[in-house]
């Protein structure tokens, strides 16, 4: 046309219909089976044009001077895709599981049963007297297919192209939309539109037999050359049972013939699928053996039965896998503990009863159903590692009570709630595309939160329980003891919780001997723990703090030097038994205001000093100022500094460390931890241990007053600096320290036994031999 520019986008798309004409006809007319695969060049023609400009607008006006368009039109455009490589897109990268293709092929056969029922509320679906949809899943071995079969809603020819033709368009999504039906009231699983193309995961070839109601039986089937191309035809197989229906056939690669197998289906339908709320049956064989006349036996005689043999009998028939109700989706008043107890079995495979347990749901900004188990027993994987369900098996998570993953336990719970059993179905989450990834958002903190929230509520009403809690406080104290160092939005409900060791029999029995005669020691149970909470409540007036103490064992840490003075004040002292404990009460710093202290440390307030306390100290200090000096010259880098002791009643020294110092117990966990990573010479430095130590002495102790005659009699003796090395070892023995130099040690005490006459008892002969090697070793002295 004269009035239209030659270089116009509609004369572009015009002359590319008018060259695609002849191609269009001569494929159609040469009466091909399939006469859209024929005709895919004609249509590439037409695409290609109608893809240099897509124009959502009427054309943008020409300027007449250069015959272009005048620079300020503003032209739209449409994204354009190839479709195979879209296509090899969604197969191949979208979906890192293979397994995952029934999950989605049962959750769009589950769809299709709920749209046939939707509609046969509004008599547009089943026919009158039809039985309840089902699903079945056959496989066939000869043929190399799996087949996924419902007697659902099924689809019309344009169905088949909008919705298996056009992908990312989610059916569900429409019929919901059309209905008006809000996503939360439905029980539909669809959403993003390529569900379905997971089948391509295992199968080259796909074929889609379909009925809707009063339609014809068609079928729609997947080329297998790659080219991203469909026919649909009639079909004249097996009808489809009942008045609508789809049957999905799948074609399965070489390297997904496991697929085939029963047990193998049995296991991904009953992990994805088992709470689907129409019936999943699976075609499978069953042998039964049953008692036949044996035929080629030789003739009973008269008066005999005849004789018989067993043979297997194997008939295949669908049975019905998922049996088992969504617990979560029903009232909690209508649940009893048995039937709580038994989903809590089955669903995690765990063999003990739930000690405690929360079902709520959450409905506005986020909408979600939950269950939290509280089991009684530590799991045997969780006794080998303890965090072996940090990452995955802790949390199971549903989508409309499909089996989405558990390997979100991490985005969902705590480390120090991972022991838990959670199940959460939530359609509000966000996944992605193959809901294989839990993706970081404001709607997952919230869901998080709930969940923690809900937890320690029920760990804390259990708290209350002083029967149960005790045994379950055993197993899994120590992930409350991780809790207290990792979270601390938490740490005020945890402190509730946290359980420890203490000295509070030691503190009644040294009370009960400072009274009368006859009374008796108020004596907690053994191996009963205390809270923080029972702690302060039997706090003496003048205690200003509360106080720790770390070791290996309860026993040793009763004859710890370091806890005499606060024994004898009446001041009760917690247990770190373990370098989790000792971290745990290092992190809290401080409870109801008071101080939490290392009592084995120079800061531990020891209560006010009297005047006559006072007096005498600074007389002994006086006194031993020469021996201070001489043992901190004969130990040299051993200790920090050598002084008087407030802390010690009985035994002669301790060997404490400042306010920033390692505990004995925290050195040897550090050493450990450095070793097993390869990294122990970076501890070489680090501050702790003896060596930053400060040795306190008892002046009163005669031990130290014997030091003391030694150091002014006879400074230079070597039998002085033997005794000097033994007091110090002696000290960080019982204070929880290692010798360095055990041999030494040995050898210092066997001298000292010998020297004080241990061996007078033994027979002269035998006394003499003792002695002789002590003697020799220490001279004519």
């Amino acid at each position: 046309s004269g009035r239209v520019d030659s270089r116009s986008p509609s004369v572009d798309m015009r002359l590319a219909l008018l060259l695609a004409l002849p191609a269009l006809a001569a494929a159609f007319g040469a009466g091909r089976v399939a006469p859209v695969r024929a005709a895919a060049p004609a249509f590439a023609s037409v695409r290609s044009a109608f893809a240099r400009v897509s124009m959502t607008s009427t054309e943008a006006p020409v300027d007449a001077a250069t015959d272009a368009p005048a620079a300020s039109a503003k032209e739209t455009f449409t994204f354009e895709a190839e479709v195979a490589r879209v296509m090899d897109i969604i197969v191949n990268s979208l979906y890192s599981n293979k397994d995952i293709f029934l999950r989605e092929l049962i959750s769009n056969a589950s769809d299709a049963c709920d749209k046939k029922r939707f509609l046969g509320l509004t008599n547009e679906g089943a026919s009158a007297g039809e039985g309840a949809p089902c699903i079945r899943v056959r496989a066939d071995k000869k043929a190399r297919t799996v087949t996924i079969e419902d007697m659902g809603v099924g689809m019309n020819r344009e169905d088949l192209i909008k919705n298996l033709g056009t992908i990312a368009q989610s059916g569900t999504k429409k019929f919901l939309e059309s209905l008006k039906v809000k996503p939360g009231e439905s029980n539909m699983i669809g959403q993003f539109g390529v569900g379905f193309y997971s089948a391509f995961l295992v199968a080259d070839k796909v074929s889609v037999v379909t009925k809707a109601v009063n339609g014809e039986q068609l079928r729609w089937e997947s080329n297998d050359d790659k080219s991203g191309s469909y026919s649909i035809e009639q079909d004249a197989s097996d009808p489809i049972e009942g008045s609508s229906g789809t049957r999905v056939v799948l074609t399965l690669k070489e390297d997904a013939e496991e697929y085939l197998d029963e047990y193998k289906l049995r296991s991904l339908l009953g992990t994805y699928s088992e709470f689907i709320s129409f019936p999943v049956e699976l075609w499978a064989e069953k042998t039964e053996y049953e008692r036949v006349v044996d035929e080629e036996a030789a003739p009973a005689s008269e008066g005999e039965p005849a004789r018989m043999k067993t043979v297997p009998k194997t008939t295949a028939t669908f049975e019905r896998l998922n049996k088992a109700k969504p617990l979560w989706m029903r009232p909690p008043a209508t649940i009893t503990e048995d039937e709580y107890a038994d989903f809590y079995k089955s669903a995690f495979k765990a063999w003990d009863n739930p000690i405690r347990l929360a079902h709520f749901s959450m409905e506005g900004q986020v909408e979600f159903k939950c269950l939290i188990f509280v089991p009684t027993t530590l799991p045997f994987e969780l006794s080998q590692e303890m965090f072996a369900q940090a990452d995955s098996g802790a949390v199971r998570l549903y989508v409309k009570r499909v089996f989405i993953s558990d390997r979100f336990s991490a985005a969902v719970l705590p480390r120090w709630l991972s022991f838990l059993k959670v199940l959460i179905d939530s359609e509000d989450l966000p996944l992605n595309v193959s809901r294989e990834l839990l993706q970081k958002s404001k709607v997952l903190s919230i869901v998080a939160k709930r969940v923690v929230r809900k937890s320690l509520d029920q760990l804390l009403d259990l708290s209350e329980d002083d029967a149960n809690f005790g045994p379950f406080y055993e197993q899994f104290g120590k992930y409350i003891k991780v809790g207290l160092i990792e979270d601390r939005d938490n740490k005020d409900a945890l402190l509730k919780l946290a359980r420890f060791s203490s000295s509070r029999n030691a503190v009644a029995l040294a009370k009960a001997k400072s009274v009368e005669a006859g009374s008796e020691a108020e004596v907690m149970e053994a191996g009963a723990l205390t809270s923080l909470e029972a702690y302060v409540s039997r706090m003496p007036e003048g205690q200003k703090q509360v106080y720790y103490v770390a070791g290996t064992s309860k026993a040793a840490l009763e004859g710890s030097p370091v806890l005499e003075a606060l024994t004898a004040k009446g001041y009760e002292v917690l247990y770190a038994l373990d370098s989790v404990d000792e971290i745990a009460l290092q992190g809290i710093g401080e409870f109801k205001d008071l101080p939490v202290v290392d009592a084995a440390k120079q800061n531990a307030d020891l209560g006010e000093e009297s005047e006559e306390e006072k007096e005498t100290n600074d007389q002994s200090q006086a006194t031993l100022a020469s021996t201070l000096t001489f043992l901190k010259e004969t130990l040299g880098s051993k200790v920090d500094k050598v002084e008087l002791s407030r802390r010690l009643r009985s035994s002669p020294a301790a060997i404490v460390q400042p306010q920033w110092g390692m505990s004995p117990q925290m050195e040897r966990f550090m050493r450990a931890q450095a070793v097993a990573m390869g990294q122990s010479e970076e501890l070489d430095g680090m501050p702790g241990g003896a060596s930053t130590a400060i040795l306190e002495l008892n002046p009163t102790h005669p031990v130290v007053r014997q030091l003391d005659l030694l150091v002014k009699t006879q400074p230079g003796a070597e039998a002085t600096r033997e005794y000097a090395q033994l007091l110090y070892e002696v000290a960080a023995v019982t204070s929880g320290y290692e010798i360095a130099d055990p041999a030494a040690f040995a050898r210092r005490i066997t001298a000292l036994m010998a020297t004080d006459g241990v061996a007078e008892a033994e027979p002269a002969e035998e006394a003499e031999m003792a002695v002789t090697p002590v003697e020799i070793m220490e001279g004519d002295e």
